[in-house]
């Protein structure tokens, strides 16, 4: 994106980083998030045996510190550290013992395979074309043996939503799918739906959102 200066010579906006995004955005407030988990994460991961868990955007960790207290041996990144560092002392608070690590997905990626993997709402206007996508391909390369990767996440604006923030093209849940590169013969699909919910305006307008769930199993 260019502008000018006074004397009409090009200018050049300087587009934040990842880091530099997300750290402002939760400096903003004390808490940004509800501190409750996802109702579609915990819908879904209802029936799995307990193991480990990696749980990919965890902002302020409410979704770690559930995974942790139904038994799950967690592993939370975020690109924030002031998110962390906020699920960090909940955890702590909670007694509940959580691995923390500082992760630009686009960049860097946690070493290791899980028996879940959960990315919820990895959504971000600071991020390329196709970098989520190869975000979500590391998730599912991440999924141990008989694992499970839990996919969440926004289908569009919400209806009360007549001016978006920002231009963003949410994926639709064939679209994640295809991200995903699926090897065949090798995954199942268990859960990939449309599912919506009521919604609330800041300014109290009340409407609905649609986010999609996907949920894939290692063969």
């Amino acid at each position: 994106m260019t502008a000018s200066t006074r004397d009409g010579a090009p200018m050049t906006e300087t587009v934040p980083t990842a880091e530099q995004y997300w750290e402002n955005f939760y400096r903003e407030r004390e808490q940004v998030w509800t501190g409750n988990p996802n109702p579609l994460l915990v819908r879904e991961v209802h029936g799995l045996s307990p193991g480990t868990v990696l749980d990919l955007g965890c902002g302020e960790g409410a979704d770690a510190i559930w995974l942790a207290e139904q038994g799950w041996r967690v592993t939370a990144v975020d690109v924030s550290a002031t998110a962390m560092a906020r699920g960090e002392q909940r955890a702590a608070a909670a007694g509940l013992t959580i691995a923390w690590e500082r992760h630009d997905l686009r960049a860097t990626f946690p070493a290791g395979s899980f028996d879940l993997v959960s990315a919820q709402f990895l959504h971000s206007p600071v991020e390329l074309p196709d970098e989520r996508a190869g975000i979500l391909r590391s998730a599912a390369a991440a999924v141990a043996p008989g694992g499970v990767l839990i996919v969440g996440g926004h289908a569009g604006w919400p209806s009360w939503a007549d001016t978006p923030p920002h231009d963003y093209a949410f994926p639709t849940v064939e679209q994640v799918l295809e991200q995903l590169e699926l090897a065949p013969g090798q995954w199942q699909v268990d859960t990939a739906e449309l599912v919506h919910s009521a919604s609330t305006s800041p300014d109290g307008v009340v409407g609905e959102r649609a986010d999609s769930v996907i949920r894939v199993h290692r063969t």
